[in-house]
């Protein structure tokens, strides 16, 4: 996994609109990063949520901010739809951003151990290097976590 003061590895995908968004999109501006598991399940619902629910404010303090999963374009739209998500999320099935920001990994569910999405958030700074990265988010509050950081 990636970590504080590397660099941002590059990357090219398409959002929930078929958009192509790249990381040089945003270079002079801090960037959240947020790797998620699963379009429209709990945890991933309540984390996208908060999110939504505090995005003014993240753009008010000069964040701009990026949704990752494994789930097709068309998943993210109708996750993105039905739940007005503003910001756009990015499809990448062939794992080739996650596995880049080393957040695919072992987990292990109900003693269960499988490979899969380790959730975490990169905030990447306006020169495109790793300034923080939360390990352990909290879904319903995450904006705060962010927040908290930079007070």
């Amino acid at each position: 996994m990636l970590q504080k003061g590397d660099k941002a590895p590059d990357f090219t995908a398409k959002d929930q609109q078929g958009k192509v968004v790249s990381l040089n999109d945003f270079k002079g501006k801090k960037l959240i990063l947020y790797f998620y598991p699963k379009d429209d399940t709990p945890g991933c619902t309540k984390e996208a949520c908060n999110l939504r629910d505090n995005y003014a404010d993240l753009l008010n303090k000069g964040f701009a901010l990026l949704g990752v999963s494994p789930d097709s374009e068309d998943s993210h739209q109708k996750f993105a739809s039905k739940y007005e998500l503003p910001f756009p999320l990015l499809s990448d099935p062939e794992l080739k951003i996650i596995k880049a920001f080393g957040v695919w990994g072992e987990k292990n569910m109900y003693g269960r151990k499988y490979e899969g999405l380790l959730r975490t958030t990169f905030i990447i700074n306006e020169e495109s290097i790793i300034e923080k990265v939360i390990k352990k988010v909290k879904t319903d509050d995450h904006a705060n976590q962010i927040f908290k950081l930079y007070n």
